[in-house]
């Protein structure tokens, strides 16, 4: 009898224990949990949706909205209220000025700021319409009420149920998949592929639908279903059917599908003698692939390349230009208002001539070109001239092609970043390089027409390897709608829908977010250093190898570290590399002492003795920025710790784990860069500064098989 009571009394604690501090989750849910409000939330909620209005007949998008406010309100209020024909007190109405006559009024106050709105753009306000008080969602289309929903309910979500008008201010806001066929992913680190591509297109998972919610709430309005280092049967007719049924899928939430072409496809299958794009023959096979393509996908958006790049085919096979490879493209996905998106991240293939700095190698390529691409042909820029690098200054080709439509290519997945180990939060990143002043009278945000993420999506019930990942993902979809937003308000609103809107847990988090990238920087590649990661893996410390094939794969190509000093030399009396910014930039970069600290050593070769701001040398510097990365990863984790009483047990094991991993991974960096700094340099520890646990010979040793994301 005894076992049973106790046997009892522990389920009822433990079921205490669920309704006090929330049942375990596993963050597939992502940002759209839709958990229970307090109830003085669910009263202003309830008086502002008694009952649903759809102004006019339904499409598959309104159909998207409503469902999605079906959803949203039953897991908020416990119950969807009903959808009625008729608007009354309380309504929740959503509408159109061609659903709803009277928003096409001239006498309407609302008329004008939805015709600022644009196609995607959406208002929320209470307003009295037919004699009712409201809340209203209007647009222009369907596609802005879907988002307005979601802004609404985001809105109810976290409490601020307040009047508010939104438009994007980028076209193309995408997601780019680096996805292969046999659903293994090139630098993913969570899972296979959601992309199932043996089941398709008679398998279709839920998955998908709910990838599309996701992006929807976010306004990511298109995605690139395959890797950049793209296969030929891709285009083949079993594949593009594949690809149409996830078109159909994603379609309603107002997501187009691009595909990543490779450029010699029409020679690989054997149905051309060359790739040459001013072939007449190649032309043809593209103009027929791109028709065969927009009969199984009408509103397929095109291609994304990758050309004459880490061994990838390209029109300089063919001793043709970028322009003339992305222009043939232009010209078959044209008559269907297809676009071709062409990646700038070009690295000389083996064995070619390689310049003396490989960050000079896009501007040189790309600049010349400037003003003879198609007109819709846009070039796709990385945010640095290197390689998604824990910090890289903004790439020189911003503000360097104004007559070139221009998109930006973040990495939402952290190849160079610790993978979905350590906590990262690029929002912080995306920020820095969208406000980068570029000198030439534009943010480098001003100059670009479309945004691009290398997303970080895999199989994992979480969607993103570790729940804090999933606010990469979040913020890079704010960011492309709106480049002007803030990092840390993103991670706030984060914060907010993820754990709840309680302020002792989003504050911690928040803080935890908006210091994590600055941790990775400084544990990893301080003051400018960058690209010291091991070979071809790009996990852990390797900042000694010096033995690969080519200068530029190796480490010591950028670090350059020697008895004298430290740094890559990009002045004028280096490589030259300032001279793609422009002037004005140049001129301040040129003195160390007016180059931003964090930028240091990529711009100079220093001798470890030059005088820092601090008052410490150089090499005390770069020691004490390696000391404090370790010190800010302990306190990362020492603030999740405080956290407990406050998430559900089953993501607070999982984040709390990787964060004891990721302070030793912490550990190892700054213990292995000293070490091998030190060989070189021939210098002291510093007093105060504890020397690495290990001889260096230890660190150089370490191997890391099979690690993920090789794809």
């Amino acid at each position: 009898m005894r076992f049973f009571v106790h046997a009892a009394l522990t389920a009822l604690l433990l079921s205490l224990a669920a309704t006090a501090f929330g049942a375990d989750e596993d963050g597939y849910d992502l940002w759209l949990r839709y958990r229970p409000l307090e109830r003085a939330s669910q009263q202003r909620v309830q008086a502002q949706a008694r009952s649903i209005v759809l102004a006019g007949a339904s499409s598959p998008t309104t159909d998207a909205a409503l469902a999605e406010l079906d959803k949203g309100l039953s897991g908020t209020m416990g119950r969807a209220p009903a959808h009625t024909a008729r608007i009354g007190d309380g309504a929740l109405l959503l509408a159109t000025p061609a659903r709803l006559p009277a928003l096409a009024d001239t006498a309407s106050p609302l008329r004008t700021e939805l015709a600022t709105l644009g196609d995607e753009g959406y208002l929320l306000r209470q307003t009295r319409m037919q004699g009712h008080q409201v809340t209203l969602i209007a647009a222009n289309t369907d596609i802005g009420l879907l988002y307005g929903a979601f802004a609404w309910l985001r809105e109810a979500a976290i409490g601020n149920m307040r009047a508010a008008s939104s438009a994007p201010k980028l076209q193309l806001r995408l997601l780019n998949h680096w996805d292969n066929l046999d659903r293994t992913v090139e630098r993913g680190y969570a899972g296979q592929s959601i992309w199932d591509w043996w089941a398709l297109p008679d398998i279709k998972d839920q998955r998908y639908t709910d990838y599309a919610r996701a992006n929807a709430s976010l306004g990511i309005n298109g995605t690139v279903l395959n890797n950049v280092n793209s296969k030929p049967e891709i285009l083949t007719a079993p594949f593009i059917a594949k690809a149409a049924a996830v078109a159909d899928i994603l379609r309603p939430y107002g997501i187009k599908v691009y595909l990543s072409a490779r450029f010699s496809t029409p020679l690989e299958l054997h149905e051309t003698s060359t790739a040459d794009p001013l072939a007449p023959e190649v032309q043809q096979w593209w103009n027929k692939k791109a028709d065969e393509i927009y009969k199984s996908i009408p509103d397929f958006g095109g291609f994304l390349v990758k050309a004459n790049s880490e061994g990838q085919p390209g029109p300089q096979d063919y001793h043709r230009t970028h322009a003339d490879g992305a222009n043939m493209l232009a010209a078959a996905v044209a008559p269907h208002k297809g676009i071709v998106m062409w990646r700038a991240f070009v690295y000389a293939p083996k064995g070619a001539h390689l310049a003396d700095d490989r960050a000079k190698q896009a501007y040189e390529e790309f600049k010349p070109l400037d003003g003879t691409f198609a007109a819709n042909v846009l070039v796709q820029v990385k945010n640095g001239a290197i390689d998604f690098q824990p910090r890289e200054p903004f790439h020189p080709l911003f503000g360097a092609m104004p007559k070139t439509p221009l998109m930006m290519e973040f990495q939402i997945t952290k190849e160079y970043l610790g993978y979905s180990t350590d906590l990262a939060y690029l929002g912080t990143l995306f920020e820095e390089t969208l406000d980068s002043d570029t000198r030439t009278g534009k943010t480098v945000a001003q100059t670009l027409s479309g945004m691009a993420g290398v997303a970080n999506i895999g199989s994992d019930r979480n969607w993103a390897g570790s729940h804090f990942d999933q606010a990469n993902w979040y913020a890079f979809g704010k960011l492309a709608w709106n480049p002007q937003a803030t990092a840390s308000d993103i991670a706030i609103e984060w914060a907010a829908l993820t754990f709840g809107p309680d302020q002792r847990v989003t504050t911690p988090v928040t803080e935890m977010l908006m210091m994590s990238r600055e941790t990775v920087v400084n544990y990893m590649t301080p003051l400018g250093l960058h690209h010291m990661m091991g070979t071809s893996h790009h996990f852990g410390p390797a900042p000694w190898v010096d033995n690969l094939e080519r200068p530029d794969w190796n480490p010591v190509y950028y670090h350059r570290a020697d008895r004298n000093g430290i740094g890559f030399n990009r002045t004028a009396i280096g490589s030259n590399a300032l001279e793609q910014y422009a002037p004005e930039i140049a001129r301040q970069y040129a003195d160390p002492h007016t180059t931003p600290q964090q930028l240091l050593l990529w711009f100079h070769h220093l001798p470890w003795d030059y005088a820092m701001p601090s008052g410490r040398t150089l090499w005390a510097e770069l020691l004490a920025r390696y000391d404090k990365g370790v010190a800010d990863t302990k306190l990362l984790h020492a603030r999740w710790t405080a956290l407990k009483p406050f998430i559900d047990t089953r993501r607070y094991t999982e984040v709390e784990q990787r964060l004891v991993r990721q302070t030793q991974n912490a550990i190892l960096w700054r213990d292995a860069c000293i070490a091998y700094f030190q060989s070189v340099s021939g210098l002291p520890l510093p007093p105060g500064v504890q020397a690495p646990a290990h001889p260096l010979e230890y660190y150089k040793a370490l191997r890391y098989p099979y690690a993920p994301g090789r794809g």
